[in-house]
């Protein structure tokens, strides 16, 4: 069977995530087909996960938290993949279906899934995602240059910017065919995108459990074509305000909660769930959402946006069936304090945000 989507990366959030949603909608004819999962590492703990990805029965995805008041506990079979391969070990056929049958590619290929060593060139496969996809992109052009949309799911904010730039380099760098060079800049769609769901964890062979909540926004571009049709798949003009939102809502309530339990010598195992357990500490964040932080969206325009992300977002941090550690949120603290506290104090000066300054002046 065809399959018009190629996804890069078996991560347990693409499972819950892209592979859920193109499942759903392949029951009422909304998705452009089903999907070829492809593993770019070489990673021999896989090899399990690929087999069970592609079983005619699917694997399953368990739902759990609170959506709009209600404790939600579901199993989902997803059964969109009719594939699963490695570059290491089906090279020529993952490069045939990109050239041939792809329409969409998918990926999330971690933190570092961008990265491009000095030793990156090898006699056949390169060792990097950049690498390996250059050849394929390449081995479509040679096969007739078909028009391709290409969708990253790493976060990385403007991530199809940041990917087609990469491509274009290393395709000056190693392919120097101007031709080929067109056609990246003029037939391949780099789609931005924005991903947002707490895949909590990993079933095995394969599958996951996921929170209620889930969105992929995808900034629209001529000749743009989705995966599917989908209630958590958003079409939209600019991403910028999807991005906001989340990392001066979401991530900033996680950042102003990691200052309490800092600050406040509380258990090493507090989860998130349970310091809002605590009535001054869900007060505080509360007061900061309605007084700071909605405040500052509302001199945007994104007044609503904001409000109904915040009731989300408290759903998100309840959700009992998640225990999200509040020293792993800790990591990196003043990093995350200058990005999603100062920079959203110097995105919106002109609302008084007494409480956040004082995190960052600590």
């Amino acid at each position: 069977m065809p399959t018009p989507i190629v996804q890069f990366g078996t991560s347990r959030f693409l499972q819950a995530h892209a592979d859920l949603f193109v499942s759903e909608a392949l029951k009422s004819g909304k998705a452009a087909g089903p999907i070829t999962i492809v593993q770019t590492t070489g990673s021999g703990e896989r090899s399990g996960r690929l087999a069970a990805l592609a079983r005619p029965e699917g694997f399953p995805v368990i739902v759990r938290g609170i959506q709009g008041g209600e404790r939600i506990d579901t199993i989902q079979q997803v059964t969109s993949v009719a594939r699963a391969l490695s570059t290491a070990g089906n090279w020529n056929e993952v490069r045939a279906i990109v050239a041939e049958e792809a329409e969409i590619l998918i990926s999330n290929t971690g933190d570092t899934g961008y990265q491009v060593c000095d030793d990156d060139l090898v006699p056949n496969i390169p060792y990097s995602f950049p690498g390996k996809l250059l050849l394929l992109l390449k081995a479509r052009f040679d096969a007739g240059g078909r028009p391709l949309t290409i969708l990253p799911c790493e976060l990385v904010s403007r991530n199809g910017d940041v990917l087609k730039a990469l491509m274009l380099r290393l395709a000056a760098e190693r392919v120097e065919d101007s031709a080929f060079i067109d056609w990246l800049k003029t037939c391949v769609v780099w789609g931005n995108t924005l991903v947002d769901r707490i895949v909590s964890e990993p079933l095995e062979p394969a599958g996951a459990i996921a929170e209620p909540y889930a969105l992929w926004a995808i900034e629209n571009r001529s000749g743009l074509r989705l995966p599917c049709i989908h209630p958590c798949v958003k079409l939209v003009d600019d991403l910028t305000p999807y991005e906001k939102l989340k990392l001066h809502i979401l991530n900033l309530g996680h950042t102003v909660l990691a200052e309490l339990w800092l600050k406040g010598g509380r258990d090493r195992n507090e989860t998130v769930r349970e310091i809002l357990a605590d009535t001054d500490a869900a007060a505080h964040l509360v007061r900061i959402y309605r007084a700071e932080v909605i405040p500052a969206f509302a001199a945007r325009g994104l007044e609503r946006e904001a409000a109904d992300y915040v009731a989300a977002t408290l759903e998100r941090f309840r959700n009992p069936f998640l225990d999200h550690r509040l020293g792993d949120i800790a990591n990196h603290h003043r990093e995350k304090i200058e990005r999603r506290i100062a920079d959203f104090q110097r995105w919106s000066p002109s609302v008084p945000m007494p409480e956040l300054a004082a995190i960052c002046d600590q």
